[in-house]
């Protein structure tokens, strides 16, 4: 894959596509799979290589992996997972690296884990503390301890009554996988509500797990059992199907459509924000997922608050769409961005003045003043930090606007190995 991709405009956007297997989900199959005792399948597993770095650690642990005909084998060993004597390397993975510190949690023993120059910048103090509380002793670098990463774990865990400071479904997801061999009930509280897919998962596997809302928060309270083996189905990636909504309300010439979606609440909020604009968008069902269409629009601007897309990884494409739209939009409470595989929060203002508009912050918020029209973006260069989200983004206003120059664009293979070549096949 070239590191630096040329966008031009496409005169005219057409077609059906379906985007990976979702990554959250692809994840945590693997890794309810190797902590199953024997083999369960998985169909539709997400082909980049952070669920590969997954993949590989478990392997290490323990697990065994076979592939055939497009359906993944993963085969957990009867007795359970054991330390590895080698490295837990993630890659530039964060999920990889804040689920399986739950995971290698419940593995009595020492366990090193490592990461990329990017994912070693990343705060995993939000999983230590936790564990901490679990009786699992931690090492990272810092206070905010990066990686890499010592976990020695306990022969049992504490059971945790927590609340969650800062909603992550990544740090709700590494304290669950740890509770299911804690010595007795454990709750997770958060404020706002994030993404179920490890809850739903974990009943799926035959866990005793129990979610209620609560304002606008939820308690999760689980009780300890190892999971079952299951036949998985990963459906498409609503995240990444996030740009091609945007892809298609932007571009002045343009009906797309991204095929078996993946649509819980706490995962599709960029639809939302995209009907506050204005975009005509909308998700139907069909068959067990949905089918999410988009057509070209005309944008206005509006606020879009850190709950509205939980996870944030939509907030860089989400800008794209403001610097399209008429009149100003507010980004508000984004301090989380400034964590992620780079600082996004700089990133997207970057990329949002590269465009040619104008933008300007204050603390967690930025402002992005639009231009009225994609058709009035400046051809642009753009490095992407090496963050996969904001090269699809830049992608997606060069292909949108009038092109772009994209550097470390290769980063995409982290989520997307084939983004790049599904962009030109709808033109």
């Amino acid at each position: 894959m070239n590191d630096v991709e040329r966008v031009t405009h496409a005169a005219q956007l057409r077609g059906s596509l379906r985007v990976p297997g979702d990554k959250s989900t692809s994840h945590r199959a693997i890794m309810l799979s190797a902590l199953a005792g024997g083999e369960s399948s998985i169909t539709g597993l997400s082909p980049g290589e952070d669920v590969a770095a997954t993949s590989t650690v478990v392997e290490l642990l323990g697990a065994t992996r076979r592939d055939s005909d497009g359906v993944v084998y993963i085969t957990g060993p009867e007795d359970g997972l054991r330390p590895s004597e080698q490295e837990l390397d993630c890659g530039n993975s964060g999920t990889s690296m804040r689920l399986l510190c739950g995971l290698v949690a419940s593995i009595p023993g020492r366990h090193q884990l490592v990461g990329d120059a990017s994912l070693s910048r990343r705060p995993m103090d939000r999983v230590a503390i936790p564990l901490g509380l679990m009786g699992v002793d931690l090492q990272g670098h810092g206070i905010t301890s990066t990686a890499p990463l010592t976990i020695t774990s306990p022969l049992k865990l504490q059971a945790l009554d927590y609340h969650v400071p800062v909603a992550s479904a990544q740090v709700k997801s590494a304290i669950l996988l740890a509770a299911l061999f804690a010595n007795g009930e454990t709750r997770v509280r958060e404020d706002v509500r994030t993404r179920r897919t490890t809850e739903d998962m974990l009943q799926s596997a035959g866990v005793d797990v129990r979610s209620d809302d609560v304002g606008d928060g939820r308690v999760v309270t689980l009780r300890p059992a190892r999971p079952t083996r299951h036949n998985w189905h990963v459906p498409g990636d609503p995240s990444q199907a996030a740009f091609f909504a945007v892809l298609g309300a932007i571009h002045p010439d343009a009906t797309l459509e991204v095929l078996s979606v993946e649509a819980s609440i706490e995962r599709v909020g960029f639809v939302g924000v995209l009907e506050r604009m204005g975009a005509d968008v909308r998700l139907d069902e069909r068959d067990t997922f949905h089918v999410l269409h988009s057509r070209s629009s005309s944008l206005v601007g509006t606020e879009i608050h850190a709950h509205d897309v939980p996870s944030l990884d939509e907030v860089p494409v989400l800008t794209v769409a403001a610097c399209a739209a008429n009149g100003v939009s507010a980004f508000r409470s984004m301090g989380e961005l400034r964590h992620k595989e780079s600082d996004r929060f700089a990133g997207s203002m970057a990329l949002a003045m590269s465009l040619g508009c104008r933008v300007w912050s204050d603390g967690d918020d930025f402002f992005v003043e639009g231009l009225g029209s994609a058709e009035r973006f400046l051809a642009f260069n753009f490095h992407g930090g090496l963050d996969h989200r904001m090269v699809m983004a830049g992608a997606v206003a060069g292909c949108a606007g009038n092109g772009a120059t994209i550097e470390g664009a290769a980063t995409v293979a982290s989520s997307y190995p084939h983004f790049f070549r599904d962009l030109v096949l709808l033109q």
